[in-house]
Formats: structure tokens, sequence, C-alpha cells
């Protein structure tokens, strides 16, 4: 532990900003797996409604430096195109 007091909220600034970025990266992942069970579902309306919040969470994640933008590319184009293959 650290004896400082500028160390000790230090620590404490850590841990916030952790949390927050645990919360957004599981939110990511968590719409692109609801996003491949709509599809596999055959709910074209729900799957596309939620492709457009994964858009906007991975455009967000990509600003804050948590992906890669060739990444958040990859993963909204096979997004798009399963949405698109689906009849």
């Amino acid at each position: 532990m650290p004896n400082i007091k500028s160390s000790k909220k230090a620590v404490k600034v850590i841990a916030k900003k952790t949390e927050n970025n645990h919360e957004l990266k599981a939110k990511v992942k968590n719409l692109i797996k609801n996003t491949d069970i709509a599809i596999k579902a055959g709910d074209k309306e729900k799957a596309s409604s939620l492709y457009e919040e994964v858009k906007k969470s991975i455009d967000h994640a990509v600003s804050k430096g948590f992906i890669k933008l060739n990444t958040a590319a990859r993963q909204k184009s096979r997004l798009a195109n399963k949405i698109k293959e689906m009849k």
C-alpha cells in the first residue's frame, strides 16, 4: 500500500477507471454475442436493431482505445454480412 497521499488517491482513480473499462469491454462482447444469437435464431429485425447498438458501442470502444480500428471494422463487417445473408 502506498504511504503518500497522492499515491493513495491514484490507487482509487486507477481502480475506478479499471472498473469502467471492464464494463465497456463486457458491454461490447455481450452485444456481439446477443447479435450472433439473434442471427442464429433467424430474427432479422432484432439482429438489425442490436447491430446498430453494436456499431455504436464498438465505435465508442475504438475512441477510448480499447479496440484497434481494424479489429472494430472487421467485427462490424462480419456482423453486417451475417445479417445481410439472412433471409
